[in-house]
């Protein structure tokens, strides 16, 4: 086993295989568990991915997948397939038909926590123009890590379930001056910019005061938009609310991913 994998013991962990519109994929795990949330790079892509992170496909203990979306889950069945992985998702995520045969499929209902192992896995209900799409908080040695990307709006009810976290991979997918100033066609615009699609830099300013900034140990600007968003606007747009301590700051980048970051 590699030696930057995590040991029995070592607290909660998570990295990022890639965030963006060209793929995404999380690592979670507790010391014992390994959780991948969603798979949207190719099998061969993600397996390179895992392999610089220092794990194999084959020492997953689970998928689990927010929404249809192929930058989500284009290598969902065919890892799921080659490495008889178990999967948790949602019917209507199912009911996209995109996803192929999967033997071990398990259901997801929103807003009822499960396990796997020692982590706890709650599923939110968020505002995104696909089928039953869904976010995570995850808790484990006595720790609460929330996935937050892939929304329109921040509903009360993503205010209050996300409060309270040690960690939060947040999405600030665009900027509105660049989304409404590029390439885009109009539709795409509206869809992106709308309550049903992305998280702009200055919601997700917005949005991290109400979820309590005290006891966030990292925050994760994640699902960068490369046509609408730099990395330094959305840093730009958070850093203030941090007193300009920006220590606890990074960024999810689609190519390099984020490499394991400890929750203490």
């Amino acid at each position: 086993m590699n030696s930057r994998d995590i040991t029995p013991g070592s607290g909660l962990r998570f990295a990022s295989l890639g965030s963006g519109s060209k793929g995404n994929a999380t690592l979670i795990c507790d010391g014992e568990t390994r959780l991948l949330v969603d798979c949207g790079f190719t099998l061969k892509e993600a397996e390179q991915r895992l392999a610089r992170l220092g794990l194999h496909a084959r020492q997953l203990s689970a998928i689990l997948v927010t929404h249809e979306h192929g930058d989500h889950v284009r290598g969902v069945g065919a890892m799921a397939r080659r490495y008889d992985l178990p999967v948790y998702l949602t019917p209507g995520t199912w009911l996209s038909g995109k996803l192929g045969r999967l033997a071990r499929r398990h259901w997801i209902t929103p807003q009822a926590t499960f396990a796997i192992n020692g982590i706890e896995i709650e599923p939110i209900t968020v505002p995104h123009d696909a089928r039953e799409p869904v976010q995570f908080c995850i808790g484990a040695r006595q720790r609460r890590l929330g996935l937050l990307t892939d929304l329109g709006y921040a509903s009360a009810h993503v205010c209050q379930t996300f409060s309270g976290c040690d960690a939060l991979l947040l999405e600030c997918n665009h900027d509105r001056r660049m989304l409404a100033e590029g390439p885009y066609p109009p539709s795409l615009k509206r869809r992106v910019g709308g309550n049903w699609g992305h998280l702009a830099n200055v919601q997700a300013a917005e949005l991290l005061p109400r979820l309590g900034l005290d006891r966030l140990q990292h925050i994760v600007c994640s699902h960068l938009s490369e046509q609408n968003n730099r990395p330094e606007l959305a840093l730009e747009a958070l850093t203030p609310l941090l007193d300009g301590d920006d220590s606890r700051l990074t960024v999810a980048a689609q190519d390099d991913g984020l490499d394991w970051q400890v929750i203490h």
